[in-house]
């Protein structure tokens, strides 16, 4: 099925709006980096009650991690 334009235009659009010198996209990067949205899964989202828990979680996970990881250093190619 096909759109019928409308002849006269968007009606919506007053004549005072000016967009002739907007840039498209202009804070599309900053909007970008400052959104992080993660979609859990459902059976994961009933153990959150809300996101303070999901963040308090998973900040014991990484300090947990940062723990127990050892530094394993090749050896150097005199010791091969």
């Amino acid at each position: 099925m096909k759109k019928v334009k409308n002849a006269a235009g968007n009606d919506d659009m007053r004549p005072e709006y000016d967009f002739s010198g907007a840039v498209r996209g202009k804070y599309y990067e900053r909007f970008r980096q400052s959104s992080n949205v993660v979609l859990l899964d459902p059976d994961v989202s009933e153990a959150f009650p809300n996101s303070e828990s999901v963040n308090q979680a998973l900040r014991s996970l990484v300090s947990a991690a940062r723990k127990g990881r050892r530094v394993m250093r090749r050896p150097s190619r005199s010791q091969r």
